[in-house]
């Protein structure tokens, strides 16, 4: 065997598995990274649809009021309208 191919050999079977655990770390980190920024999405997800449940809940119940006031002829219907103009939306 001529020197030149072993040094080529002693490259290989030394700088391949050094390449192969650079690799593989990058690897570990970028699925890491994933990760997080998967629960991110996920918290952010959850927070949002607990937000717009209680925007649907406040409608539903202006929307209950108002039909309410559309079937009840009674005497104080003008006052119920004017609270709900004072009303805050949110």
């Amino acid at each position: 065997m001529n020197p030149a191919m072993v040094i080529i050999l002693a490259l290989i079977v030394v700088g391949l598995p050094v390449v192969a655990g650079i690799g593989l770390e990058a690897y570990k980190r970028h699925v890491r990274f994933k990760e997080k920024e998967l629960e991110l999405m996920a918290s952010n997800t959850a927070e949002k649809a607990a937000q717009y449940a209680a925007q649907i809940e406040r409608m539903e119940q202006r929307m209950r009021v108002l039909e309410r006031i559309a079937t009840d002829r009674g005497a104080d219907l003008a006052q119920e309208i004017e609270d709900l103009r004072n009303k805050p939306v949110n």
